[in-house]
């Protein structure tokens, strides 16, 4: 063996990307949401789940020289669904009061993820012109250990006044 070699030792979690902290995943039950009807602003605690969703429409478009077609985004539809206990009237009046008079009520939600163990922060997402597709209107059931409600809904727009941090493995 050479003398004049020094060896340096390896270490090769250097060489290994990093990943993502299991702490860093957001754990679904700490956050809150809250809706707003008409100016009353109400915490909407007996939440299970909500999901929002954008969806892009897209047009196809024909390309001379290509066998394939192109899609080009033309614009946008929102639609959600929330599931919730069944012990609020709120939503329901909602319905009757479109029955009895004919007239459609708008709302907002606002929804914040927020889990103090992780280190990207909290994310805060505001439904604008939430609009009820429909709901139960009377539930019983012998079997269920509580009662389930929900809704689907679509909305106008959102914003995001408050976003998640970027994790330092993403940069």
């Amino acid at each position: 063996m050479d003398k004049n070699k020094v060896l340096i030792p390896l270490n090769l979690q250097y060489f290994a990307d990093a990943t993502m902290h299991a702490r860093d995943a957001i754990h679904g039950a700490q956050g809150v949401a809250w809706v707003t009807i008409d100016g009353n602003r109400y915490k909407f605690a007996q939440l299970i789940n909500l999901e929002a969703r954008s969806e892009k429409t897209k047009t196809k478009i024909p390309i001379m020289g290509q066998v394939g077609k192109g899609n080009k985004a033309t614009g946008l539809e929102y639609s959600g669904s929330a599931t919730f206990h069944f012990n609020t009237s709120i939503f329901r009046k909602m319905l009757l009061h479109y029955q009895e008079t004919g007239e459609d009520t708008y709302f907002d939600i606002q929804v914040t993820n927020e889990d103090g163990s992780s280190q990207v922060g909290r994310q805060t997402t505001i439904l604008a012109d939430c609009n009820i597709d429909g709901g139960i209107v009377a539930l019983l059931d012998a079997d269920a250990e509580y009662l389930e409600d929900s809704f689907d809904f679509t909305f106008e727009r959102f914003e995001m006044p408050e976003e998640f941090k970027t994790l330092p493995e993403m940069q």
